[in-house]
């Protein structure tokens, strides 16, 4: 990258720019693209890529976004895109089964954080919802994005967990995850439904992600956990273009996919890489171990298919520190990768 975003709207307009690869995807795909649960922290860019690539592709389709749209923002960043938002609760079946028709689908409703104290709302996120969702889209396409935690968890040695391991959730967050997936599979088993399980872990926006974490600890002289000494990345706009091609290798059954980046990353090597840039240096907690497990994918497959991120780690890592450097804004939802009990 040439630029390093210096607000939220460069930013957003880096993270939702079409690759040329989307852009001729986009203009061979049929039919209309619906978003549901479209305005969380991947949705309303996604939305706009989507946008931006059939509009650059001269085709003529629609691309929806469906939320409950409790950010007024996030509505008007879609629209101001061309989307078509429509404010629907996914947990109101009536209200599912009213949505226009779509033969493209993804899928991003879900809950994590805030899981304990509220596990039912949690598991009715994430196993009603989609319920509600398959039997209003049968016969389309489908991405379904879910999450690396419903794997075991992997030594940094290992490699990470492929598509073909066993499953194995570690609390009631990542088990309905996998409830998620299941009844997804369920749908798609009974009706013919192509899907693609999109096992995402852990995206990086400027504002949120593991590196911003990270990068705030350090430039706030916090302490760095050392605990979980390794993890997986990969940039949001790379995310948003696989979300959107994976809708050609939707299948029944359904296709599993794991979404990262290729290294594993030494979490005391990143942060020292952002305290260098920072002019901090990083203080820590706990000792890493090489014996301790994570949550790690590995993403191979999802390389083989679509190519390598567009985006690399060290880029990241310098956008990361100019961006927490000049004090951009963040989100306020940290990803909590330093847990591994499951607990969110």
């Amino acid at each position: 990258m040439n630029k390093i975003p210096k607000n939220e709207r460069e930013l957003d307009e880096y993270l939702s720019t079409p690759s040329d690869k989307v852009i001729d995807f986009m203009g061979r795909l049929d039919g209309d693209v619906m978003l549901l649960g479209a305005a969380g922290k991947v949705g309303v860019t996604l939305a706009m890529m989507a946008a931006r690539a059939v509009r650059a592709s001269g085709k003529e389709r629609k691309v929806y976004a469906v939320s409950r749209f409790g950010d007024s923002a996030a509505r008007e960043k879609c629209e101001a895109a061309g989307v078509e938002t429509i404010a629907c609760d996914l947990l109101d079946r009536k209200g599912v089964a009213g949505l226009p028709e779509s033969h493209n689908v993804i899928f991003l409703a879900g809950k994590k954080f805030g899981t304990s104290g509220a596990q039912d709302q949690t598991w009715a996120m994430n196993t009603i919802v989609p319920a509600n969702v398959a039997e209003r889209y049968p016969g389309s396409r489908i991405v379904v994005f879910s999450t690396g935690c419903v794997y075991e968890l992997r030594k940094p040695d290992s490699g990470g967990s492929v598509e073909g391991d066993e499953l194995a959730p570690i609390g009631e967050y990542a088990q309905s995850a996998l409830g998620r997936e299941r009844v997804f599979e369920y749908f798609s088993r009974k009706n013919g439904t192509p899907l693609c399980l999109f096992r995402l872990n852990y995206a990086i926006d400027l504002r949120y992600g593991v590196l911003h974490d990270i990068g705030r600890k350090v430039a706030a002289g916090e302490l760095v956990d050392l605990g979980s000494g390794a993890f997986n990345c990969i940039w949001q706009g790379d995310v948003l273009e696989r979300a959107l091609l994976a809708l050609d290798i939707c299948s029944a059954p359904p296709v599993a996919l794991n979404v990262t980046g290729p290294e594993t990353i030494s979490v005391r090597w990143a942060s020292e890489e952002i305290g260098r840039r920072l002019g901090r240096k990083p203080s820590f907690l706990n000792d890493e171990s090489s014996a301790n497990p994570v949550y790690l994918s590995n993403a191979a497959k999802s390389f083989s298919l679509f190519g390598y991120p567009r985006v690399s780690l060290a880029e990241m890592i310098d956008m990361t520190a100019a961006w927490i450097g000049a004090g951009g804004p963040s989100l306020g939802k940290p990803t909590h990768f330093e847990q591994t009990d499951g607990k969110f």
